[in-house]
């Protein structure tokens, strides 16, 4: 999104979601290569098995990764000024995640215009995997 465009945008106003393809193996493979989280949990099914879950689950940080790449959509990086989740629910393997905004203030500083963006990330069911919100400086 251009700085213009942001700068249209209305408390109560919707962002156009940010889907992805459903959480895979190889997806949980390569997160925990590139995030340097190797947790049993997310990538041995005999383990996760063994702690009484029916299968591997994704890291909750892939999660804010997919959120993190919403917002880095909406503005450059280096107007982020806060971005803090919440983990609600695991998501399984085959999930399809789907990235929410929806602006719920917008503030004017003596340096700068700053609007704050409550998130979600749900998966093909609605099921909440994540909330949160950021807050970017823009204008």
């Amino acid at each position: 999104m251009s700085i213009s465009e942001i700068a249209k945008l209305r408390v109560g106003d919707m962002l156009e979601p940010m889907t992805h393809n459903p959480i895979s193996r190889t997806t949980l493979a390569l997160f925990a290569g590139a995030s340097g989280d190797h947790n049993p949990i997310h990538i041995d099914v005999d383990f996760a098995k063994s702690v009484g879950m029916d299968d591997v689950f994704a890291h909750g940080m892939l999660g804010m990764a997919y959120l993190g790449r919403f917002l880095t959509s909406i503005a450059d990086q280096r107007n982020i000024r806060s971005y803090s989740v919440r983990f609600s629910s695991i998501t399984q393997v085959g999930a399809k995640l789907k990235c929410i905004g929806k602006v719920i203030e917008i503030t004017d500083t003596s340096a700068e215009r700053l609007m704050t963006i409550e998130l979600s990330v749900t998966d093909q069911n609605n099921d909440v995997k994540l909330i949160g919100d950021a807050v970017i400086a823009f204008q």
